[in-house]
């Protein structure tokens, strides 16, 4: 189920407390996050997050087509490597 509009989007408070440093600093450094859950707003555009996914951190560079999604939709948390081979299609 979605959120409520009247709430707003969730964001962790230490998201918007380092991304506001970051601008202010000037530098564009990787923002290490752990926050999955956060939703990525207006405010992110342009900078460059290190989202966990259980593993390492995976950079994000935030674009405009970003907004409102999560972050956790650009680190994939599984590693896919493709279905087993067929053994006995191979002897053929």
């Amino acid at each position: 189920m979605a959120r409520s509009v009247w709430k707003g989007p969730f964001v962790d408070a230490y998201v918007l407390k380092k991304a506001e440093k970051s601008r202010e600093s000037g530098k564009n450094e990787v923002i290490k996050i752990w926050s999955r859950r956060s939703t990525i707003l207006p405010q992110f555009v342009g900078l460059t997050f290190g989202v966990y996914n259980g593993h390492k951190h995976i950079p994000v560079s935030v674009s405009e087509d970003m907004i409102g999604q999560k972050f956790g939709e650009y680190s994939p948390t599984r590693t896919y490597y493709g279905h087993a081979a067929d053994k006995k299609a191979k002897r053929k």
